[in-house]
């Protein structure tokens, strides 16, 4: 790891602890040559995955991608930015537990709904308008009763 004061190549770890999201490590660096300390987290990355689009192009998986579209589903909601994590990571976790060197990206798009729902109605509604593509206004009540249907019957029970 380089220094970002110095850009010496050699840094000594001086502490590694858990994040406070208790999905990745904080580590605690040294600079070797200018005596600089700073932090550095640690996370897993999903490696080798490829998605399959629509029309059949490949392309590898992008953590970038999935958090820009979580973003602008959750704009303006109470998200903290450890449940924010912890959401991508449940979302990459399931991923993984397909095993599959590849997945759709309609696939994908049904991870990312199943976690949405069940942790923001709205922000599940905002996603599922675009990646469902919702022609009209009619499409867009259908999910909206859809979604208000489950919440009664869980309130029953």
């Amino acid at each position: 790891m380089k220094c970002p004061i110095c850009y010496y190549i050699d840094t000594k770890v001086i502490d590694s602890r858990t994040a406070s999201d208790g999905l990745s490590i904080r580590r605690r660096r040294e600079c070797l040559k200018c005596g600089f300390r700073f932090s550095t987290y640690e996370e897993i990355e999903i490696l080798d995955l490829l998605v399959v689009k629509n029309d059949g192009q490949k392309e590898s998986y992008n953590r970038e991608k999935l958090v820009k579209g979580l973003e602008k589903s959750l704009e303006k909601r109470a998200i903290t930015k450890d449940k924010f994590k912890k959401l991508i990571h449940q979302i990459e976790r399931d991923l993984q537990k397909l095993k599959k060197p590849e997945v759709t990206s309609k696939k994908v798009g049904q991870v990312v709904m199943k976690h949405l729902k069940k942790y923001d109605k709205v922000a599940y509604i905002r996603f599922a308008s675009v990646y469902e593509s919702f022609k009209d206004a009619q499409t867009f009540r259908k999910e909206l009763n859809k979604l208000l249907k489950t919440n009664r019957q869980k309130k029953k029970n």
